[in-house]
């Protein structure tokens, strides 16, 4: 005789009615954010809302560092970029849009992000340049010249 777990059992043994499991999942996930968020102390913005870090690749080439943050859906207005010495901070908003319909479920980011990345060497604020296209933001920020490498020529005595 197999009989049923007794999860699933309802009232007087009859089989409970299963809810919808893309509902279970999200709950955990926000159980999850939560326990992780309290763990890491991750930032909040003024409305208690969590702050988040986009994905980001940085460059170094001769004369400039490349930053490249992922910020699908962010506009032009709604991102802040400052540079003090050599830290670089960018921050901004990714926000929602108007639904009309009923949201079955969202996975995307939105709300407030911050980013915040110490270089290694001075930057020259003269030469610092920021362009958005397709979701990415990529800030190109020129290396003081007292940084920059610079060829020596030889003479002959």
């Amino acid at each position: 005789m197999t009989t049923t777990p007794a999860r699933y059992r309802g009232t007087a043994g009859a089989p409970a009615r299963r809810t919808d499991p893309f509902t279970e999942f999200q709950s955990l996930q926000e159980q999850m954010a939560e326990i992780f968020g309290n763990i890491f102390q991750q930032p909040q913005s003024a409305d208690g809302a969590p702050v988040w870090a986009p994905a980001a690749d940085i460059e170094e080439e001769d004369d400039a560092y490349i930053l490249e943050l992922e910020v699908p859906g962010v506009r032009r207005e709604d991102v802040n970029i400052e540079l003090r010495q050599n830290e670089v901070r960018i921050s901004g908003e990714i926000k929602q849009k108007e639904r009309t319909g009923v949201l079955r479920r969202r996975t995307r980011r939105t709300g407030q992000f911050q980013y915040v990345v110490t270089l290694p060497g001075e930057i020259d604020p003269d030469q610092v340049d920021a362009d958005l296209h397709n979701g990415v933001l990529t800030v190109r920020l020129g290396k003081a010249t007292k940084n920059q490498p610079r060829q020596i020529s030889v003479r002959e005595s």
